[in-house]
């Protein structure tokens, strides 16, 4: 299996509390975008961004490996078993930009898919975490202050609900990403921000931290 995805599934809107704070109306179906590989970043390397193009807000997110092709699966626990690990994401968005094209009725890949604009940790074994996909729990802290608590249970389209759908679009491959989508609490980051997500495991809690730089 390749250590880079051919491509990252993410998810808007899936959480009801995140639509509404960003004034959105609640989806009655996933809604789909897609980050290249080139997105990606590291814990290691921090965030950066042109700040000419304006605010970037984190979003937190519970993010899923694939570890077997899927294509076309109507039958979502089918689904659920080509996740073979788990990790938290910050799916990066240029908040500012993001508005001014939704404004134009422009796609948002300028806003969402640039160079650096998504953050993984480190692959857990979704064995070590997951015992009901819809009892996953994660935070995230900037600065050891709380912003965003992440519950799978509040998902409008649950986990494999959300595999399900998404293989009736794009055929993923082993290797291949899906990050969930986020709850409320998104916001602007800062410069020298300390940045600190924790996943919820059966025995342990899983935390990574990075940086703003």
């Amino acid at each position: 299996m390749s250590s880079r995805p051919s491509k990252i599934i993410c998810v808007g809107r899936s959480y009801a509390d995140h639509a509404k704070e960003l004034g959105n109306a609640i989806p009655d179906r996933p809604v789909l975008f897609i980050k290249p590989p080139s997105a990606l970043i590291s814990l290691e390397d921090g965030i950066a961004w042109n700040a000419e193009w304006g605010n970037c807000h984190y979003e937190c997110e519970l993010s899923l490996r694939i570890d077997r092709p899927l294509k076309a699966e109507t039958d979502p626990a089918k689904a659920l078993e080509a996740v073979g690990a788990v990790t938290l994401g910050l799916d990066l968005t240029l908040r500012d930009l993001q508005d001014d094209l939704k404004k134009k009725g422009h796609p948002w890949e300028r806003a969402k898919a640039f160079d650096g604009s998504c953050m993984l940790a480190d692959w857990v074994d979704v064995a070590d975490v997951v015992t009901d996909w819809k009892d996953v729990h994660y935070t995230f802290e900037i600065n050891n202050e709380l912003r965003q608590k992440g519950n799978t249970a509040l998902l409008i389209f649950d986990v494999g609900i959300l595999l399900a759908d998404i293989s009736q679009v794009f055929s993923l491959e082993a290797g291949d990403v899906v990050m969930t989508g986020t709850p409320a609490g998104v916001a602007a980051l800062n410069a020298g921000d300390q940045l600190s997500m924790t996943l919820k495991g059966k025995d342990q809690d899983y935390v990574w931290k990075t940086f703003v730089k």
